[in-house]
């Protein structure tokens, strides 16, 4: 039983390295087919759809932070990881005061979205005003 599992080893490997990102590949090329058959369907040809985009239209729609908030998060997950190895490493501290550290810089990383957020929207709202 064991040489079974020894020799699929190497068979999965192959599989899943040209499997998944075939996967991937077809994944995107059928959503774009999707997506433009339902452009086919509204009517819109493909001269319209570059004139939308390129037209003002594309300025109006609200910047989204998502990314921004993801990388604040998952930065100050690793910053917190590594102050609490660190400290961890020089006071020889419990388990829990680490789990503790990390949800604190977690904390910070959602507080900083929340006032990057909260200044870019403020200010975006007495652009539109004036």
């Amino acid at each position: 039983m064991e040489r079974l599992f020894d020799s699929l080893v190497p068979i999965m490997g192959i599989v899943f390295s040209f499997g998944i990102p075939g996967a991937i590949v077809l994944w995107v090329l059928y959503s774009r087919h999707k997506e433009r058959m339902r452009l086919i369907e509204k009517g819109v040809t493909a001269q319209e759809l570059k004139e939308f985009l390129a037209t003002e239209n594309l300025k109006k729609i609200k910047p989204s932070y998502s990314y921004l908030k993801f990388g604040l998060i998952l930065g100050s997950l690793g910053l917190g990881i590594f102050v609490a190895s660190v400290i961890e490493n020089i006071y020889e501290i419990s388990e829990g005061i680490q789990w503790g550290i990390i949800l604190i810089f977690l904390g910070l990383g959602f507080l900083t979205y929340y006032l990057i957020v909260n200044t870019k929207q403020s200010g975006e709202k007495t652009d539109s005003k004036s």
